[in-house]
């Protein structure tokens, strides 16, 4: 994949991102501490989530198709590494109280199920245009026979 496809990629990502952690803080933070009031500067923590999720991403770059075993392994060091930098971020925050374990699996989950949401919105979106460039060039080899 062409490096400038894969940024767009990223791009796209990232407003995935935004809005599946935008919901998980909402829920999370509603059944924990459901009583706390927020100012504007902490709607910006969804989006650096998202940001800094992103990076790890850049694992799975290549100048070359990765076999399916590659994208694989590629794909479980990429949830490694953001289960990393959540759980990184969540001990290191003196705003999460990741002293009851419920919290920290909720957040384990949270990243896991985001990872596994966002997939499948990008897999969709990528199958939606792989259809469209198949009857693309149907119509071209129709025309051109």
């Amino acid at each position: 994949m062409e490096f400038k496809r894969f940024l767009v990629n990223k791009l796209i990502l990232f407003f995935v991102l935004s809005t599946l952690i935008t919901i998980a803080v909402s829920l999370t933070g509603s059944a924990f501490d459901g009583n706390a009031r927020l100012g504007y500067a902490e709607l910006l923590v969804p989006i650096a989530y998202a940001a800094i999720c992103v990076l790890p991403t850049f694992v799975t770059w290549s100048r070359k198709e990765l076999s399916p075993k590659q994208l694989l392994i590629r794909k479980a060091l990429m949830l490694v590494l953001v289960e990393g930098v959540i759980l990184g971020i969540a001990f290191t925050s003196s705003v999460i109280d990741t002293s009851r374990i419920q919290v920290v699996l909720v957040i384990a989950g949270s990243v896991l199920v985001i990872f596994v949401l966002t997939h499948l919105f990008m897999w969709l979106k990528d199958s939606a245009e792989a259809k469209r460039i198949n009857l693309d060039l149907e119509k071209y080899q129709k025309v051109h026979e």
